[in-house]
């Protein structure tokens, strides 16, 4: 099995992506090296009487109680207890396992005070598949994930519980059958574990990565569309694109001509219907918007898994330790970042459901068979997908709203404005998952809308260059629908294969 090795500065979201779907972590030996001079630095706080914030005053509004010694490790093994306060669902496996390997890459960096023992034993959680019980619900993207990731700290303390090769487990127990054992905070320890932005930056992490493969999938369907509904790829040309390059615009419009490449299913040049629906012919201008939202996504998440995102940190003058108080744990930019995301994704199921919509009606799709069926008004052929699409894209314009134009104060106002950035990581992951449905959606009437067209234009016609091979991909997963039955099943296996980047890679294999 792959091993990722971790430094703290060269984590990619292909990583991340590895680990949350069970590859092994190992810490680089200068990560180790780094993580034990801070935490000497520590040490050398301690032995000074130095007032540190976190490490010898409380947190928050407690910022001004001062923690003798003798209570500090209390402190520490209090906050995280204390902090464990998330609530709803649980987050996925894959999703904690994910925030594991980002916070461990946080602290290997060596500014977070905290000892090599510890982020070792959370790569041994990772490599022993034990995964903490984390809720969804509690962080409002300030001081970091508090709340998930007090969650995720419980575990390595014995406490909490944790999923053990698929079994829900007390955390105790957790660690005993993975043949390990609680450890005792110390000082700075239970703040590192939990101050920091891992939990939303292992989130949009996967959620992004999932986005770049849906808007190839949209792509494809689009082009699938165009030749169903016999449209013009006039609109495609380089020479408009070249007017207003954009660079994702002009991508956008080359991967449709690679995909139409050689198809007779389009409609030849005619005066008297030059130009299609916006749906159509502004493909490369809607979808290319979009991969600009994924792109930043991308460049803010990249910078993200390699930043030091806890408070204080530990610096070194004249080889003495200083602590310097910030706020990099206010995740701002990742909750703009999937904001827009989310905005993007959004509006690539609307221009989807639009042209399903389109492919539907006998008004509008020049000459196929209303709803896509031959027996109309006896059978509804594929009359509620669309419906479906529609309640889908309609969810999507309620989820993105903007999380980070609210923000609540914390902690009596000493946390006055906080991001709201796992919000946005929460409806950014929805979001795509709506899309893959409203995609999975436009392939099926897309492919039915083929095989109809095909009657009509002769077995000789061809479809394009990559829009050939989607349709053989989506046919080895779905039929023809000659007769009513439950749409649901197709819709989901559709998805599955939205979601599981098969299609695109065959596809960008031709094309």
């Amino acid at each position: 099995m792959e091993t990722i090795i971790i430094t703290g500065e060269h984590l990619t979201m292909e990583d991340v992506a590895a680990v949350a779907q069970g590859a092994r972590v190992a810490l680089a030996p200068e990560a180790l090296k780094a993580m034990e001079r801070s935490w000497q630095g520590v040490l050398t706080l301690l032995e000074r009487g130095e007032i540190a914030y976190g490490i010898t005053t409380g947190f928050g509004a407690f910022k001004g109680r001062i923690i003798p010694r003798h209570e500090v490790e209390a402190l520490q093994r209090n906050l995280v207890l204390s902090h464990a306060a998330g609530s709803g669902p649980l987050l996925e496996a894959s999703d904690v396992r994910a925030t594991m390997l980002v916070r461990a890459n946080t602290l290997a960096m060596g500014f977070s005070g905290i000892r090599p023992q510890v982020v070792e034993r959370l790569i041994q959680l990772l490599n022993r598949d034990v995964v903490p019980c984390v809720p969804r619900y509690g962080s409002v993207g300030a001081s970091g994930d508090l709340a998930p990731l007090a969650h995720l700290a419980l575990v390595l303390l014995g406490e909490g519980e944790a999923w053990y090769r698929g079994e829900r487990l007390p955390g105790a127990e957790a660690l005993r059958r993975a043949g390990l054992e609680p450890i005792a905070l110390q000082a700075k320890e239970g703040l590192a574990l939990i101050n920091g932005t891992a939990v939303i930056t292992a989130h949009g992490t996967l959620t992004t990565l999932r986005a770049e493969n849906l808007a190839r999938v949209v792509d494809i369907a689009a082009a699938l569309s165009v030749e169903a509904l016999r449209g013009t790829p006039a609109a495609f040309d380089a020479r408009i694109h070249q007017l207003r390059p954009h660079p994702r615009q002009v991508d956008a419009a080359a991967f449709m001509r690679r995909l139409l490449e050689g198809s007779t299913f389009v409609r030849p040049h005619d005066p008297r219907d030059i130009q299609d629906a916006y749906s159509l012919r502004c493909v490369p201008q809607v979808h290319g918007a979009v991969r600009d939202t994924v792109a930043y996504a991308r460049w803010a998440l990249e910078i993200e898994l390699n930043a030091v995102t806890d408070n204080p940190l530990i610096f070194f003058e004249n080889d003495q330790p200083v602590v310097l108080s910030g706020g990099n744990f206010h995740a701002e930019p990742l909750g703009l970042a999937l904001d827009y995301l989310k905005l993007g994704l959004t509006d690539m199921g609307n221009i989807s459901e639009r042209r399903i919509a389109r492919l539907m009606d006998e008004a509008l799709n020049r000459g196929l068979p209303p709803f896509l069926t031959r027996h109309g008004g006896l059978e509804s052929g594929l009359m509620i997908a669309q419906y479906t699409a529609a309640a889908l894209a309609s969810e999507n314009k309620v989820l993105a709203h903007p999380a980070t134009a609210d923000s609540i104060p914390t902690s009596a106002n000493t946390e006055d404005h906080v991001s709201m950035a796992a919000h946005a990581a929460l409806h950014a992951r929805q979001v795509v998952e709506n899309v893959e449905t409203i995609a999975a959606i436009e392939l099926l009437a897309a492919a039915q809308g083929i095989d109809f067209r095909r009657e009509q234009l002769g077995p000789a016609a061809r479809l394009g260059r990559g829009t050939q091979v989607a349709y053989d991909v989506i046919r080895r997963h779905v039929p023809f629908i000659e007769h009513d039955q439950s749409l649901a099943p197709h819709i989901e296996v559709l998805r599955r294969l939205v979601a599981s980047g098969e299609l695109v890679k065959a596809v960008e294999e031709v094309a």
